[in-house]
């Protein structure tokens, strides 16, 4: 790291702090040189490669208005989504990979929407799970309605 005042190539990390959410690094750093002070922000990139080959930065905001569609007219909450958003987002992080494809980033919110609302979680699905017919539809509801039936009930 450089020192922005002088160009020094040789910096000293004062103080390191994790922030809330654990995606980053603050760092107080000092030049030993001509002695100034800054901070720098550290975070691990995770781009996204799209069906056309493009890559772009990971964008919790693409996620919560993708998913946003398909809960239009349920019952779930802006705070719902946010909460999927970043629970996807950990998820994704957890097994790092800098460079994950957006089908996959689609197949890991399928579970995650699945326990706010199985009507989204039907409408999510048949994009990216690739329904073609009924018969997809009639079984992805027979799933859902088996392990309706095996929860335990609460009182």
């Amino acid at each position: 790291m450089f020192c922005p005042f002088c160009r020094f190539t040789d910096t000293r990390v004062i103080d390191s702090r994790t922030s809330d959410d654990g995606l980053s690094v603050r760092r107080r750093r000092e030049c030993p040189d001509c002695s100034g002070r800054w901070s720098t922000l550290e975070t691990a990139s995770l781009s996204v490669i799209k069906r056309n080959g493009v890559i772009e930065a990971f964008s919790r905001e693409k996620i919560v208005s993708g998913v946003r569609k398909a809960c239009q007219g349920r019952p779930v909450t802006d705070a719902d989504l946010a909460g999927l958003a970043q629970r996807v987002e950990e998820n994704i992080r957890a097994t790092g990979v800098s460079q994950i494809d957006s089908n996959e980033i689609g197949l890991s919110i399928l579970p995650e929407l699945r326990t706010i609302d199985s009507v989204a979680y039907l409408r999510f699905a048949s994009v990216y799970q690739a329904f073609e017919s009924l018969d997809d539809f009639e079984s992805a509801i027979a799933v859902l309605r088996l392990e309706e039936r095996s929860k335990p009930e609460s009182t």
